[in-house]
């Protein structure tokens, strides 16, 4: 409510202003209540460089900022993610509810905690699609899918299931760290590819990321990853402020083992007391109205615990 009464009041002020400028075209004399007016317009909204941050690092590795090419990128991506407010603000959202699944598998599978903001810039930790067809929270393409043992057909894609998909995103990037000795050249391999890394080291002589000269999309990649970063990870520096209300919160559920056909998911859902949509809110990967499990393969399907949704199974 005190957010609203700000915002009118400034939408008023700025009224005003615009029919005070009106009134005095024929007298180009500024009166006081103008110039009061003006200086409480420049004083109400501000837009402020950002101080480069010390010791900047990705997975533990130095962004070399004392390089004026790398510092103009670095602040580059720290203004766009700055000033994006609603964006950023969904993602500080997201994170409290997403990052308490995706880290415990980073650390079980010997990967860096940094990684998580690696899915933030693939998908801002939505079930993305893009137009290439990587999909999910790590924008999995359909054959490294299948190539890392994920299931992806229409009934089934595993590449929406967050667990199982960030398993397959550490396997990629454990391999790719292997032959570049990198994180941070995983990183990049993780955007254009090993093969696509390899090739531009060799042609251009160089052993880092950042003596590399890459395509737009790749070249701000992991100054993007590590703005993201530097923002999440002190919100009060970067303008962002919020309570602990104001953030999602990661719903608590359980395990069905299923290991045979379901023909029908409303009739599932309704005999654990949720309905057909909090069954596929939470169980993405499920991608028709039935499960066709012709090979009585196991799947874990989650159920949210008693209590978190309170709509009734018919709404």
């Amino acid at each position: 409510m005190k957010m609203i009464k700000k915002v009118l009041v400034f939408l008023g002020v700025l009224f005003t202003f615009g029919i005070l400028v009106n009134a005095t075209q024929d007298n180009p004399q500024k009166t006081p209540a103008q110039e009061v007016l003006e200086e409480k317009l420049v004083n109400d909204y501000n837009v402020y460089a950002i101080p480069m941050p010390d010791n900047l690092n990705f997975a533990g590795e130095l962004v070399p900022i004392s390089n004026p090419d790398i510092r103009e990128r670095m602040d580059r991506e720290l203004l766009v993610n700055t000033y994006w407010q609603s964006n950023g603000l969904l993602l500080f959202k997201r994170a409290n509810k997403y990052f308490p699944i995706i880290e415990p598998i980073l650390k079980e599978q010997g990967v860096p905690d940094d990684f998580k903001y690696l899915a933030v810039i693939e998908s801002s930790l939505t079930q993305a699609v893009s137009p290439a067809r990587a999909t999910g929270f790590w924008q999995i393409l359909k054959g490294t899918a299948k190539e890392y043992g994920l299931e992806v057909n229409q009934n089934v894609d595993e590449r929406y299931h967050i667990e199982k998909s960030t398993e397959v995103a550490c396997k990629y990037l454990k391999k790719a760290k292997e032959k570049f000795g990198s994180w941070t050249l995983a990183a990049a391999a993780y955007n254009a590819g090993r093969a696509g890394i390899l090739r531009q080291m060799e042609r251009q002589d160089a052993k880092t990321y950042y003596d590399l000269l890459l395509g737009e999309e790749t070249g701000r990649y992991v100054f993007r990853i590590v703005a993201v970063k530097e923002i999440l990870s002190n919100p009060k520096n970067y303008g962002f402020n919020f309570k602990e209300e104001d953030l999602y919160k990661h719903i608590p559920t359980f395990n069905v083992l299923v290991d045979e056909p379901i023909t029908d998911f409303n009739a599932f859902a309704k005999q654990y007391d949720i309905n057909y949509k909090i069954l596929k809110l939470h169980n993405p990967w499920l991608r028709e109205t039935h499960l066709n499990n012709s090979t009585g393969k196991e799947y874990l399907v989650k159920i949210p615990r008693d209590g978190y949704y309170k709509t009734g199974v018919g709404q």
